[in-house]
């Protein structure tokens, strides 16, 4: 959850959890015995390499992210006898046909745009939390207990996705607004979105589903922290000698399912609040989050929270991999590069 928020966030998304988890993983195994080498890589190139690797890999998984936002938000506007009648593969042929083969990235540029902000934020707050929660008094004393560091993890955690959420927000929502747009284009762009926005919708238009993205950090952090550590636990008391990259993949991979199954309905009414009003059309959803919740198991039923979900479900595994790849290649070129201290 891009704003699958956070250290475990969305939406979106269950590639980020799972990609950061693993990540996180990874690094902790690898530099633990070599804490210099970590200094020497330094925040700076940390950043742009997972910053880079994030929007690497958002860009290949793009025609999937695209897929899950128009199934989200179809049911709108439509009626449940048309919505029965689509799948992936119905709709992938129709953005080609109608829209050609580039539109399977709209909104991609914009993703791109916000994946370096909301890296820098989540860290750089995390940091301040995590140093915050640590002086409390408390805590002091546990410094080294297990329960301190899981307390610091999940609320350091939850307060830097939600501060890294809030202050990149109107990125996120004019992503959804570019990628769901279809024939009829309403916004040109992103400067044209934000500008269009303002004037038709107010300020706070900007800022149109940003409770259910907050309200979702708390159980997609604790789902994937925890399905991760299980499973890695597991892992390693059956098979202790596989290798730590192949455990870290699969675990990764798996707890991101965890999480998006789990916290998708909420991504799912994100994104439809985020749609409310556009072009002038009228608000469908005349409720908060809850209320908006009761009308879709209405009018759509369970399913209709689980629209989009394949293909949230089939980027996962490639969208960790490709993280991985790009990360572990980024930070050994910067490690000699310009910003090695």
């Amino acid at each position: 959850m891009e704003a699958r928020v956070g250290v475990s966030s969305h939406g979106g998304a269950v590639v980020d959890g799972g990609a950061r988890k693993f990540l996180q993983s990874h690094h902790h195994h690898h530099q633990r015995p070599l804490v210099h080498q970590q200094d020497q890589i330094g925040t700076v190139p940390q950043l742009l390499a997972g910053g880079i690797a994030g929007a690497f890999s958002k860009t290949c998984t793009a025609p999937l992210a695209r897929l899950t936002i128009l199934f989200q938000v179809q049911g709108m506007h439509s009626d449940a006898a048309a919505l029965s009648k689509s799948s992936i593969w119905h709709e992938a042929l129709r953005i080609v046909n109608e829209e050609g083969f580039r539109a399977f990235w709209k909104g991609n540029l914009v993703t791109i745009a916000h994946r370096l902000p909301y890296s820098a934020v989540n860290f750089y707050a995390y940091e301040h939390y995590k140093s915050l929660l640590k002086s409390i008094p408390g805590l002091e004393s546990h410094r080294r207990s297990t329960s301190a560091d899981i307390f610091v993890h999940f609320v350091g955690g939850g307060l830097a996705g939600m501060t890294a959420a809030s202050s990149t927000y109107p990125l996120d929502l004019v992503r959804t607004r570019l990628a769901a747009q279809r024939s009829t284009i309403y916004y040109q762009g992103l400067w044209h979105a934000l500008h269009t926005i303002c004037r038709d919708e107010g300020f706070f238009g900007l800022y149109k589903g940003l409770g259910a993205t907050l309200l979702g950090v708390g159980p997609s952090i604790a789902i994937s922290f925890s399905v991760y550590e299980a499973l890695r636990s597991y892992w390693h008391s059956q098979r202790p000698d596989d290798s730590t990259a192949v455990v870290s993949l699969a675990c990764g991979s798996l707890s991101g399912v965890a999480s998006s199954t789990a916290t998708f309905p909420l991504d799912l009414v994100r994104r439809r609040k985020q749609l409310e009003g556009v072009a002038g059309q009228a608000r469908v959803y005349k409720t908060g989050i809850f209320g908006t919740f009761k009308h879709i198991m209405r009018t759509e039923g369970l399913r209709g929270l689980y629209r989009g979900i394949l293909p949230e479900y089939y980027k996962v595994v490639p969208g960790v991999g490709i993280v991985f790849m790009t990360y572990e290649t980024l930070k050994k070129l910067l490690s000699h590069g310009p910003f090695d201290s």
